[in-house]
This record gives C-alpha cells, sequence and structure tokens, in this order.
C-alpha cells in the first residue's frame, strides 16, 4: 500500500515539475520586432508598394497575432492547468489588448477617414469591434476566434491602401489623427503611471474639479483619499504595464514611418524618439524571480516606482509631441 501510494505521489510531483516548468516557458514575454522591416518584407511578398499607413496597419497586425500566436497561445482566457494558476502573462495580454483597441479605433474613426462626414472603412468597421469582446471569454464566441476575425479585417484593409486602383481605401497622414490617437495613449499612460505608484500607498489631494468653482460632479467626494494597490495585484498591475508599454513602443515606431514627414515639418521627430527611448526602457530585463515591493528610498527595491518613472517621462513626453503637432 505504500510502495503505491509512494508511486501517485512521485507522480504527482512529476506532474507539478513539468507543469510549472510549462509555466515559466510560457512566462517569458514575446522579444519585439523591426515593424518597418516587417512591413517591408509584407509587402515584398503580396508585391505591393509601402504606401502610408502600410507600417502602421503591420505593426497592429503583428502586436495582435503575436498576443495570439506566442509560446502557450493566449493564455487569459484559460481554464487548466498550469495557464489557470498564471497571473502575469495574462496582466501582459490585457495591457497589449488596451493598446490594440485604442488603435483600432483610431484606424476606424480617424486614420482612414477624411473628414467627420465621411463614411467608415468596411473592413476596419468590422475589425474594430471583434478586439472588444472579454479578454477572459472562452466558450463560444471564444477571445481568440473574435480576435483573429479582426486581424483578418486589418489585413484586408492593409491589402486595400496598398491597391492604387482603390480609390475609396486610404489612411491619411495627418496632424490631427494622429493628435487624437496620442490623446488616447496619454490616458493609458497616465492611469498605469497612477496605479504603479500606488504600489506603496498615497494619500491625494482630489482634483477632480481641477479648481474650476463652476464645475460639479455627480456625488461628493473627500477632499483628500488613501490610494493604495492591493499586495495581490502589484504584480498584476506592472505586467500588465510592461504589455502596454511593449505594443505602444511598436506602434510608435510605425507612426515615425508613416506620419515622417508630419512630424518633420512640426519638428517633432525628435520628441517621438525621446518617447521611443523612454518606452525601450520599460522593456528591460527584470532579473529578481518576483516583483519587489519595498517603500520609498527603503533598502529593497520598487519595480513599480521604476516602471512607473519611466512611464510618466514618456507620458510628459507624449503631451509636449500632442502640443507640437496642434501648433500651425
Amino acid at each position: 500500500m505504500q510502495q503505491h501510494l509512494g508511486k501517485i505521489a512521485g507522480g504527482l510531483a512529476g506532474l507539478f515539475v513539468i507543469g510549472y516548468l510549462i509555466a515559466v516557458y510560457w512566462s517569458f514575454e514575446p522579444a519585439a520586432f523591426n515593424v518597418v522591416e516587417k512591413a517591408k518584407q509584407t509587402a515584398e511578398q503580396q508585391q505591393v508598394k509601402l504606401v502610408p499607413g502600410y507600417v502602421t496597419s503591420t505593426a497592429l497586425i503583428e502586436v495582435s497575432e503575436t498576443l495570439l500566436n506566442k509560446p502557450g497561445g493566449y493564455l487569459s482566457n484559460d481554464k487548466m492547468p498550469p495557464s489557470v494558476l498564471m497571473d502575469n502573462m495574462p496582466a501582459w495580454e490585457y495591457g497589449v489588448l488596451e493598446m490594440v483597441r485604442d488603435l483600432a479605433l483610431s484606424m476606424r474613426k480617424d486614420f482612414s477617414r477624411s473628414q467627420s462626414q465621411s463614411t467608415e472603412h468596411p473592413a476596419l468597421k468590422k475589425a474594430q469591434p471583434q478586439f472588444n469582446i472579454s479578454s477572459t471569454a472562452w466558450i463560444w464566441p471564444s477571445a481568440e476566434g473574435e480576435y483573429q476575425v479582426g486581424i483578418e479585417q486589418l489585413k484586408l484593409y492593409r491589402a486595400q491602401i496598398a491597391n492604387p486602383q482603390d480609390r475609396e481605401s486610404q489612411f491619411y497622414a495627418r496632424a490631427d489623427n494622429l493628435r487624437g490617437w496620442l490623446k488616447e495613449a496619454e490616458k493609458r499612460l497616465g492611469s498605469l503611471s497612477q496605479r504603479l505608484s500606488a504600489s506603496v500607498g498615497q494619500d491625494r489631494v482630489n482634483t477632480d474639479l481641477a479648481g474650476d468653482s463652476a464645475a460639479n460632479q455627480a456625488t461628493s467626494a473627500p477632499s483628500h483619499h488613501v490610494v493604495k494597490t492591493s499586495w495581490w495585484k502589484i504584480d498584476d498591475v506592472f505586467y500588465e504595464s510592461r504589455g502596454a508599454t511593449w505594443a505602444l513602443l511598436h506602434f510608435l515606431k510605425a507612426v515615425e514611418h508613416d506620419f515622417a514627414d508630419v512630424l518633420e515639418k512640426k519638428n517633432a521627430k525628435v520628441s517621438l524618439q525621446q518617447i521611443i527611448r523612454e518606452l525601450e526602457s520599460t522593456q528591460e530585463t527584470v532579473w529578481s524571480p518576483m516583483i519587489l515591493n519595498g517603500n520609498g528610498f527603503g533598502f529593497v527595491a520598487n519595480h513599480s516606482l521604476v516602471m512607473a518613472n519611466y512611464i510618466s517621462r514618456a507620458n510628459a513626453a507624449l503631451i509636449e509631441l500632442s502640443e507640437l503637432l496642434a501648433q500651425g
């Protein structure tokens, strides 16, 4: 009996070790890729020119496909071990997904339209809602299936803007279009920065009404409130930020190519390159086996505050870039 129980215990231990090793492998974050080179390779394969918008469309497609095809595939909606026990990679996936959603929406309502009264592009009209399904949906329709449909529609749009015979499919590389998307990126980074900074807890002054004496809000709120990220959520917020900045980094590099003339005219190219440099710092290797949460200037590092520093600087530079694009 004892020998039989020993074999069962040994088998369970072996399964645990195998599951753990698989989880570690699936937790490796995908490497960055060269969006311009990827677009050039795709254009050569399809025998088309690298028209404005081709690199940005390719970046959105490749980032979305990486979300689905990286080691382990898409994990956020898995219901079986070991992925059901993992939280860092699903948090990374959610950060990427949020940036994908923002760019897909801007592609639909801004980049592909000449003015507010113009019609939406059919492929983008179908693609953008596909990315809005819950990231944890697993029964029909599944998140992966809906995202894949969106990717196929994005590929259709990319092919159509590269077709010189298709005059109805366009990508407008204008300063106002770019500024609209950057404003959405600002809000994402601002939120992430605040959540990361709250890892140590903060007593914040309520600035909801921004000092406007005539402003109102639905319900009253205290003048001060303590904000602190749950200890259980600190690593999730950190990896969500890693995913969001990973995706945004690729999108900004694509924008640098497609909006090169606009950025040059506005003398804003250097500002964009500085943002890219700050975001590249967020992707440096995390050597610690766990996300540490030391207090301020204490003995133990606080990875969340380091990440918040890079994101805050990138966000400030994004605001300055938006102002440059708004100038005549």
